[in-house]
């Protein structure tokens, strides 16, 4: 096929796909299609017959007519406010429910609890941000080997590996065995994120787990409050604890 048939074919779909137009209007943009002026008109007048079904709807309406919505809806302030229904449970159910929540809330902690694990027997928490930094102390007993002490040569290591906590080979180790592993700085970077991003997501994890703490803390405290016996609050509750309750002691029989 030469380039000269290529060419007239590909301005004849061009010409298939944009509708002709005068070229006076050809500032305007684009003439619309039959076919998207119908789908357009179709969506416009479905949306009118709507509307003028609504309208048709409320104009008829009787307003003596009962509907089931009345039976839970009053009138306050010439405003409809529907009412609080109240939930017919017995103290004992409503014990028991509770139960549930706080079985519910503790599995789930639990849960977590064991992801956290898992994850920090992947991690080792080596180089973890959130971990209080280890301090490795030196005793000498002269000012001037404080003076002349280097850190570096102490270790018997190189300068450049001072500051790992972990991987941190001897100068020998180094003459004699071979790099092991991945060398290359991309992958290097690759690796390092994605412990970056298991560490991010042990981080949530804990707090997590500690959230669901304190939510089980609260509802057991909840709970224990639907008991008939007298107690004074010690302790108002906050966003990362309970409130703590004084109960009066009762002697069991």
């Amino acid at each position: 096929m030469s380039a000269a048939f290529r060419k007239a074919a590909k301005s004849r779909q061009r010409e298939h796909r944009e509708r002709s137009q005068p070229g006076f209007r050809k500032h305007l943009g684009l003439l619309e299609k039959k076919k998207d002026y119908k789908l357009r008109a179709n969506d416009y007048r479905k949306k009118q017959e709507y509307l003028r079904a609504l309208r048709k709807k409320a104009l008829e309406k009787n307003p003596d007519e009962f509907y089931y919505k009345m039976t839970r809806v009053k009138l306050q302030d010439g405003v409809h406010v529907i009412k609080d229904i109240k939930e017919e449970v017995t103290p004992e159910q409503l014990k028991l429910m509770r139960t549930q929540d706080v079985k519910y809330i503790e599995m789930k902690r639990v849960a977590e609890a064991k992801k956290i694990e898992r994850l920090k027997s992947e991690l080792h928490l080596l180089d973890f941000q959130g971990k209080q930094q280890n301090k490795h102390v030196f005793f000498f007993d002269t000012k001037k080997e404080v003076e002349q002490f280097d850190v570096a040569t102490h270790l018997r290591t190189a300068p450049e590996l001072v500051d790992r906590v972990f991987n941190r080979p001897t100068i020998e180790t180094l003459q004699k065995e071979k790099v092991k592993g991945v060398t290359h700085q991309t992958q290097l970077k690759r690796i390092a994120k994605e412990r970056q991003k298991q560490y991010n997501c042990l981080t949530q994890r804990i707090e997590r787990e500690k959230e669901l703490f304190i939510i089980a803390q609260k509802i057991q405290t909840r709970k224990d409050l639907l008991d008939k016996t007298q107690k004074v609050k010690v302790k108002k509750e906050t966003v990362n604890s309970p409130a703590i309750y004084k109960f009066q002691s009762q002697r069991k029989h």
